[in-house]
């Protein structure tokens, strides 16, 4: 924005010194043109009465001293042929004159004035005086180039005002985008002092009253989450007693390590919901430990269904821009897919690998693939699931400034890649 209104500066005050400085630059060739015949006419003018009253031998001596500087030259053409001063032909303009007018016309050589001198008993005399091309321009150049000096300086004048004014509008603008920066990377407590033009001000009230409404929002929906999930403890508690007042089984523990992992991820989301909204600015977490956890939960059921697991994890921890809860549900909602949408027996995969710009985590399965288990519904709510599906993933992904890809294998299976952002500095 500030280019174009230097562009828009610069333009209009080109336009404006073009407007004023092409008329004054003609105007300089004309007023030297103007003061050259003006020169001209007063030498001719001393002449006229030496040339009508006086000898010729006097004549001659006056207009040899006319034409000792270095004006323009004068000739005298008396009747009869007889020729006083510069030597030079009998041109149309004198023959002109001599019949009683004066002449000033401009030749190839310069402008030529003539002036006839009437009552000499043998006829008419003509003065004529011969105005150089140098003569007539004499000054114009220095002046133009004075001119342009004077253009080029208030052009530069007027780039410095614009650029001061430019800047000055600009920072508002620039100050106003740093602040919606800060509120997109989930900086609530980002606020812009209003500052500029009336309507630049305006603009930083309304981000700031945005930013207050989108915290009071965000509290409202917390709040509701967290109550959501104190109604459901009250029914998970009852739930866990009568599994405990079962008979001690194999069956009987794993529902009771069921019901706990339940009250484990309500508890999770009543501390995500009472947290503050500024601690999830800089999330991280070690995605090799996460997702080795959710293995570990989801080897128990893939152990049970005949599942074979093959699992790829780096090393080493592998930190990515997001919460260890976000990442654990993303991983739950992917593999909990792929027990729902393949039969028992299926095998599949897991493989974290970490790239430049953060982590890409891959489920693949050998089932019937997306375009079989109809793409439309697959990891969406079907009977028995949370309405959810892949939507919980794609979120973790696009939060951490990733992305989630899911495709056919060549062998049939479902694939899906999820990357995962790197933390800031």
């Amino acid at each position: 924005m500030r280019r174009r209104l230097l562009l828009t500066v610069t333009a209009t005050s080109v336009l404006i010194l073009l407007a004023f400085l092409v008329p004054l630059a003609i105007l300089v060739g004309s007023v030297a043109e103007s003061r050259a015949t003006s020169t001209a006419v007063l030498r001719v003018q001393s002449l006229v009465p030496v040339v009508g009253q006086a000898p010729a031998r006097s004549v001659a001596l006056a207009v040899e001293l006319v034409n000792s500087d270095d004006g323009p030259p004068v000739t005298v053409y008396f009747p009869g042929g007889v020729q006083v001063g510069a030597d030079a032909p009998v041109s149309d303009a004198v023959k002109l004159a001599r019949t009683g007018r004066t002449v000033v016309v401009d030749t190839e050589s310069g402008r030529e004035v003539a002036v006839p001198i009437l009552g000499l008993k043998d006829g008419t005399a003509v003065i004529r005086v011969l105005i150089g091309q140098d003569q007539l321009t004499e000054g114009v150049f220095r002046a133009r180039m004075a001119l342009l000096g004077l253009a080029v300086v208030l052009l530069l004048l007027a780039i410095a005002i614009g650029d001061t004014l430019a800047r000055s509008f600009i920072r508002p603008i620039e100050a106003v985008a740093d602040t919606a920066g800060h509120l997109a990377s989930g900086d609530l407590d980002a606020r812009v002092t209003p500052a500029g033009p009336p309507e630049t001000r305006s603009v930083a009230i309304a981000l700031n009253r945005l930013a207050a409404r989108i915290i009071d929002l965000l509290h409202a929906e917390r709040e509701a989450v967290a109550d959501l999930s104190h109604r459901l403890r009250t029914p998970v508690t009852a739930l866990r007693l009568d599994v405990e007042a079962l008979p001690p089984s194999e069956e009987q523990q794993r529902l009771v390590d069921d019901v706990g992992s339940l009250t484990r991820a309500i508890d999770a989301v009543i501390s995500e919901a009472r947290r503050p909204i500024r601690e999830g600015v800089d999330a991280r977490c070690d995605a090799v430990a996460v997702v080795s956890a959710r293995i570990a939960f989801w080897s128990a059921l893939a152990e049970d269904e005949d599942r074979q697991v093959d699992v790829s994890l780096p090393a080493g921890p592998l930190l990515v821009a997001s919460t260890a809860t976000d990442l654990s549900a993303s991983v739950d909602a992917l593999l909990g897919n792929v027990f729902a949408h393949t039969p028992a027996g299926t095998a599949f995969s897991v493989s974290l690998e970490p790239r430049p710009d953060g982590a890409a985590l891959t489920v693949a399965d050998a089932g019937p693939g997306w375009r079989l288990t109809h793409p439309e519904r697959r990891g969406r709510s079907s009977a028995g699931s949370t309405g959810l599906g892949l939507d919980i993933a794609t979120r973790t992904a696009a939060a951490s400034g990733g992305r989630l890809d899911r495709r056919d294998s060549q062998a049939g299976g479902a694939v899906v890649v999820v990357t995962l952002g790197r933390p800031g500095d």
